[in-house]
């Protein structure tokens, strides 16, 4: 289905017009999810263009905070160059899990079971008359 499917769609990957519109383009680098970047030509304004070509769903919250930095011109070297330093305080990055089995549910979601814990007394009602 992937060879077939890849033509026309653009949500499972890059198309066939994504990768040919990457001629010519320097590929800088990869990062640990896979996900493979390239820098080439110059926008409006004059600064290099780039890109990224997702491994799986295109998802931007699959891109790790230092080629982030990168794409949206904040740092001028790859990561691959010049490694960011990491703090000891930092978690690693994790996509986003709306929708998935590992998304957050709070206490009472029906998703976690649908029983939530007993009020405390301090809720009192509104009511029009009162």
């Amino acid at each position: 289905m992937g060879m077939n499917l890849n033509p026309f769609t653009w949500w499972t990957g890059a198309s066939w017009g994504t990768m040919f519109g990457l001629r010519g383009k320097k590929r800088v680098g990869e990062d640990s999810l896979g996900n493979v970047y390239y820098e080439g030509g110059k926008d409006t304004a004059g600064n290099p263009r780039r890109w990224v070509i997702y491994s799986g769903s295109n998802d931007a919250s699959r891109v790790p905070p230092e080629w982030f930095s990168w794409l949206h011109h904040h740092i001028e070297e790859t990561p691959d160059e010049a490694p960011v330093p990491v703090r000891k305080w930092q978690k690693p990055a994790v996509p986003n899990l709306t929708g998935t089995a590992l998304a957050y549910r709070p206490p009472g979601a029906l998703e976690a079971g649908g029983h939530r814990a007993r009020a405390t007394g301090d809720y009192e009602a509104w009511s029009p008359d009162a």
